[in-house]
């Protein structure tokens, strides 16, 4: 039985890094971006954070195992994760960005 929160299309804004590796965290990240990209969900990946875009249970999945696989050779992490949580909403990560563009070019 799905919950409420389940049915919904979540799109998660996600930054996850070390806190204990140094100044080139690239390869943490790197890793983490990695378990994006095989997790089938929707995503772009930006200069501070990735976006993810799935159910409930999908986005927390991907948050939970890049989480996982830091925590393997991480001592401390740092978890930015911000949701924005909507019914019958499909492709949020397009549809946001050119409903934003299509305003602007009415300039």
């Amino acid at each position: 039985m799905s919950t409420e929160s389940e049915s919904m299309n979540v799109l998660a804004e996600l930054s996850i890094f070390p806190m204990d590796k140094g100044e080139s965290l690239a390869p943490f990240v790197a890793r983490a971006v990695a378990i994006i990209q095989q997790s089938g969900q929707a995503y772009q990946f930006g200069p501070m954070s990735t976006v993810v875009e799935g159910r409930w249970d999908q986005v927390m999945d991907v948050v939970t195992s890049c989480q996982q696989d830091l925590a393997a050779d991480c001592d401390r992490i740092l978890v930015y994760l911000r949701l924005d949580c909507r019914r019958n909403r499909k492709d949020a990560i397009q549809s946001k960005v050119r409903s934003v563009e299509t305003r602007l070019s009415r300039k």
